[in-house]
């Protein structure tokens, strides 16, 4: 298939698209075992917090809770009977660690900054345009599930839509950029029967043209 019957006139794979690392094969479902892990895992999670009525915060502070009390007792019975402490790791933040991952932090917080700057100033309508849209979206999404089973939903998709996705490339995208020309056409016969037609928006037309 040549770059321009694919969507986007892309020369790259969708592996490459998605950074071509172990992200992308667990994405893409080429490291399955990771991948199902991922879902089995998340699936019981999601399964333990809608039966059990715990939330996030009361499930990690009882798991906090009852590890810590494992290891405090076993560190005191460990010390009487003269046995091994816990085969505990050093816990420790290096410098290093911290000022990567602030300089990552910094980074992405300016970004949204800078963008919303942009909008705010009216400087950048197509991303005024995505940014209300997406707002919008996930206002009414939001309003129809909670936020446990949209990030379960959201990542069963991440995990399957894209797999999916270059599986039937070829087919996927001959369709998507047939409805594509189709909407096309539609837009022209109806700038041709409707707006041309309206002197208000004709000349509105040939201002910004």
């Amino acid at each position: 298939m040549d770059s321009s019957d694919k969507l986007f006139n892309r020369q790259r794979s969708l592996h490459q698209i998605l950074g071509g690392d172990f992200v992308a094969d667990v994405v893409l479902w080429r490291r399955k075992d990771v991948t199902v892990g991922i879902l089995v895992v998340t699936l019981f999670a999601w399964v333990v917090f809608e039966i059990s009525g715990y939330t996030l915060l009361s499930l990690v502070s009882s798991v906090l809770f009852l590890l810590f009390a494992i290891l405090f007792l076993w560190a005191k019975s460990a010390a009487i009977l003269n046995r091994p402490a816990p085969p505990l790791p050093h816990l420790y933040l290096s410098e290093e660690m911290v000022n990567e991952a602030a300089y990552f932090i910094r980074n992405h917080i300016n970004m949204i900054l800078s963008v919303s700057e942009d909008i705010a100033l009216g400087k950048d309508t197509n991303m005024y345009v995505k940014v209300s849209m997406g707002l919008m979206l996930v206002s009414v999404v939001g309003g129809l599930t909670d936020f446990l089973t949209l990030g379960y939903t959201s990542l069963v998709i991440v995990l399957t839509v894209p797999a999916l996705y270059e599986k039937y490339e070829d087919q996927v995208d001959a369709y998507v950029l047939m409805a594509y020309r189709k909407l096309w056409q539609l837009y022209h016969k109806f700038d041709a029967v409707c707006v041309n037609k309206v002197p208000i928006l004709s000349l509105e037309k040939k201002k910004l043209s």
